[in-house]
């Protein structure tokens, strides 16, 4: 993969409720961007209150790209979304405009950014590993990655058993560790990475008020009406979505189900800031910081 050369991509990652959205709006406006998303839920259709995707107005005449691409029943793919997302940020570099690479997903904007292929996949083996996560559960398969690969078992939490399933497959088919398969970062693009985080306890309420809203709002009316979301390995363990599903089969109380997701939430920006804080080459600023839009200019200019 060659070097694109030209204009920079401006990237805008960080944890979850941090802020990201709107400092990527502002910059857009005031640098003539658009915005490609880069969070992995938003890629799908008709999850938008338990995702936070902007609505319309919210997006401000800003286009935006790779938004509700997916049906809730299509697994994850990273490698897809890598080339829907290339493709995205060379037209816009194409037509004189600065592209916004948006969201909290570290590996999907590691993957638009840095040169490496995705290790191969087998439907065989695949379809074996499935089995036996149905059969033994999760829990069991973590243990036999972390006797294989302790470091990505280390990166990968035991009730994830999507990501234990590929990693389990990558070592199966490479003989390699899963951590060796993804290789040292060769730029793509010109890229300046700003990165939005917040003080903990406040990102903790953050985090409380937002899953409020998303009841208040009407999420679980959004799942009922979400066709095969049962269905969809990725879409139905979405935070808050595993849980509103939970709620309407009465395994959990409403109020227990938004708890299960704040505490679900506030795990996963633990994980979001150990995978971006990794990233030297990105530079934080404070999502509540009065000066925040005027840093991030000051940044991109």
């Amino acid at each position: 993969m060659p070097f694109r050369t030209g204009p920079r991509v401006v990237t805008v990652v960080g944890p979850t409720a941090a802020g990201k959205s709107a400092l990527s709006i502002s910059l857009a406006h005031e640098l003539g961007g658009e915005v490609v998303n880069a969070d992995s839920m938003q890629l799908y259709r008709g999850m938008d209150i338990g995702t936070a995707k902007l609505t319309l107005a919210e997006r401000e005449g800003v286009p935006h790209h790779l938004l509700d691409i997916w049906d809730v029943t299509e697994p994850a793919a990273v490698a897809e979304y890598q080339r829907l997302a290339r493709a995205a940020i060379d037209d816009i570099l194409g037509r004189g405009r600065v592209p916004l690479l948006v969201g909290g997903s570290g590996l999907y904007v590691r993957a638009v950014l840095e040169d490496f292929d995705f290790p191969g996949t087998d439907p065989a083996v695949r379809a074996r590993l499935e089995g036996e996560l149905t059969e033994i559960g999760p829990a069991a398969l973590h243990e036999r990655l972390r006797e294989r690969d302790p470091d990505a078992a280390a990166k990968i939490l035991p009730s994830n058993g999507r990501r234990i399933v590929r990693a389990l497959e990558v070592i199966e088919l490479t003989g390699q560790p899963f951590t060796a398969a993804l290789p040292d970062p060769k730029p793509v693009y010109d890229a300046l990475q700003i990165g939005v985080d917040r003080d903990t306890a406040e990102l903790d309420e953050r985090i409380e008020q937002r899953v409020g809203l998303m009841w208040a709002a009407g999420l679980i009316d959004e799942v009922r009406g979400l066709d095969g979301i049962r269905d969809g390995r990725t879409a139905s363990r979405a935070l808050g979505y595993q849980q509103a599903l939970a709620q309407i089969d009465g395994e959990l109380t409403e109020d227990e189900a938004k708890a299960d997701t704040v505490r679900g939430t506030r795990r996963f920006v633990r994980r979001q800031r150990s995978w971006f804080r990794r990233d030297s080459s990105i530079t934080w600023l404070d999502g509540a910081s009065p000066t925040l839009v005027a840093d991030g200019l000051a940044l991109a200019r």
